[in-house]
């Protein structure tokens, strides 16, 4: 399982790269990829953006007319106009995270903008490895191992 047979694709909206690092999105998506024991090769995307655009998204895939903190769109192969990389790797999809709703929620729970997005990274990957929280019953297990995987991101600075 070698961490360089992993490929993150970040993108970070040009009005908010002034207060957030990729370096901080890289690190809490690889903690993720690792403690949840993914093998490589495989690749995401992670994406933040503003709140206009969550807006748009959640309202054309979710049916809701509001932004929210971050949505996941998997691609793993298993969606028949997607096929697997060539290299036989996973695509496991896209994580889209707003900014600014980033920043209110971190203000909100009185800690730094850094993690609140790895926190918002981690959802998103675990969401795009089968994770579920909308279940009652599956959200416990979902937040515990968001909770773990965060502590080992922060830990290390």
């Amino acid at each position: 399982m070698s961490r360089a047979r992993w490929k993150l694709s970040i993108q970070v909206d040009e009005s908010l790269r002034s207060r957030v690092r990729k370096s901080w999105l890289r690190k809490a998506a690889m903690k993720a990829l690792s403690a949840e024991r993914v093998p490589a090769p495989a690749e995401l995307s992670l994406v933040v953006t503003t709140d206009e655009v969550m807006e748009e998204l959640n309202r054309t895939y979710r049916g809701v007319d509001q932004t929210t903190d971050v949505l996941a769109f998997p691609l793993d192969g298993s969606t028949p106009d997607f096929p697997p990389l060539p290299d036989g790797g996973r695509h496991l999809g896209e994580v889209i995270i707003s900014g600014p709703q980033a920043a209110r929620q971190a203000k909100e729970q009185a800690h730094q903008l850094r993690e609140e997005l790895s926190l918002l990274v981690i959802h998103g990957v675990l969401h795009l490895l089968g994770y579920e929280d909308e279940d009652p019953e599956k959200e416990p297990r979902m937040r515990a191992r968001e909770a773990e995987i965060l502590k080992l991101t922060l830990e290390e600075k």
